[in-house]
């Protein structure tokens, strides 16, 4: 069987998987290189990283590391095994992963259906039904995000309250920071056909404070969109880990992926509330960190319609040249 990189289509294979993944505003702030036919490296890309909102570049490695995750899976499909480094070469911190394929026995179905859903999971900022997500499915995220080395924690209806309020308190104190306005409109205008957050997928104002869902400055640019009524009783989760350094981001993002690939396999939506996360990042806070971890997403999961996809970078916008074909031309070119 030839590995995924021993084709061009194969490597197609792995950048469509890559593409599809969550990122935040939808920077899609990664890239990868090819080793030869048996490597392929997953490295960020900081001119995509939030200046503002992220100097840590905390959401970027979270970002990068939901990207991992639909690499993984994608080496699965083909039949191979991924061995994953985590920030390999201390020299380069921009080199995030790299991902050895050795081949494997075939894909299992929950592999197969992790898969499936890469190309149908969406972040749903829409209203959500009522009902609730039972107490069954919840332990199973829980368990999907532990595999991956991070924690998932459901709130209950007053934790839950209490964060919506902190949620609303971040984002009156983010209205008044402009350059943190400035960044996000300009990620979010709509005016950007590969990136960046469009008005389709805003989703509606909710008719009551505090609100569940983030409106993305809207009511800060003059504009208007249409009121809705959400959830009585929104469901949160918070994602956590042990760490707070950039190996501990990476393995949120490959758990928050995980957590939201199974969810749409029971056909659970999910958006993000991470004003709170944003507003520490600046202000370059102690984190103050949850009993079980430091606090890297809030999601907020329910049953929700279905919605439009954000728009995606070109694949081969992402591939950088197989360094080894690199190193192998140098001679050649000093002739």
């Amino acid at each position: 069987m030839l590995s995924p990189l021993a084709s061009d289509l194969g490597v197609q294979y792995l950048l469509v998987a890559a593409e599809q993944a969550p990122s935040v505003l939808n920077t899609q702030p990664w890239r990868l290189r090819t080793v030869g036919d048996d490597v392929a490296e997953l490295l960020c890309d900081p001119s995509r990283r939030l200046r503002v909102s992220d100097p840590r570049g905390r959401s970027m490695h979270v970002s990068c590391g939901a990207a991992l995750f639909n690499l993984r899976l994608a080496v699965r499909i083909g039949g191979y095994r991924p061995t994953v480094s985590l920030l390999p070469d201390t020299d380069d911190p921009t080199l995030l992963a790299s991902i050895r394929m050795t081949e494997s026995t075939p894909a299992n179905a929950t592999e197969r259906s992790l898969y499936s859903a890469i190309r149908v999971r969406r972040t749903n900022r829409e209203p959500f039904d009522d009902r609730l997500v039972p107490p069954s499915v919840l332990a199973g995220l829980r368990i999907a995000a532990s595999r991956e080395g991070a924690n998932l924690v459901p709130l209950d209806d007053e934790a839950a309250g209490e964060l919506l309020e902190q949620v609303a308190v971040a984002s009156d104190e983010l209205a008044g920071d402009r350059g943190y306005l400035a960044e996000l409109a300009a990620w979010t205008a709509g005016r950007a056909l590969f990136d960046g957050v469009p008005r389709h997928v805003h989703g509606p104002r909710p008719d009551r404070d505090p609100a569940p869902v983030r409106d993305f400055g809207i009511g800060h640019r003059g504009q208007s969109r249409r009121v809705d009524r959400f959830e009585s009783r929104p469901q949160l989760a918070v994602l956590t880990t042990r760490g707070d350094r950039p190996v501990d981001w990476l393995h949120a993002g490959q758990a928050l992926q995980r957590v939201l690939l199974m969810a749409t396999c029971r056909g659970i939506s999910a958006s993000f509330l991470n004003q709170p996360l944003d507003l520490r990042d600046m202000r370059r806070r102690t984190d103050p960190r949850h009993a079980r971890g430091h606090a890297q997403m809030i999601i907020r999961f329910g049953y929700g319609p279905v919605v439009p996809r954000a728009p995606r970078r070109p694949a081969g916008e992402l591939l950088l040249q197989d360094s080894r074909k690199e190193e192998r031309l140098m001679p050649l070119l000093r002739v």
